[in-house]
């Protein structure tokens, strides 16, 4: 995605059954090539994921003041 994807917006490449259209293709962001699933990162179920991935966008995402003073 142009400029990166923010938080909480579904990536344009994931196909209707989330699986990436880039995937091993060079195109491929290096952020999607290094990142490793885990039990933890997959759980159980497609939404227990997606809920982890949430989790890690917002942890993860820039605080409003920071960004303010930038």
């Amino acid at each position: 995605m142009p400029g990166g994807k923010p938080a909480g917006v579904r990536c344009v490449q994931l196909t209707d059954d989330n699986r990436c259209r880039l995937f091993g293709l060079p195109e491929r962001p290096v952020v999607c090539v290094q990142l490793r699933p885990s039990g933890e990162m997959c759980g159980e179920t497609a939404n227990e994921a997606l809920a982890y991935l949430d989790a890690l966008e917002l942890a993860t995402r820039p605080t409003l003041h920071l960004v303010a003073m930038l």
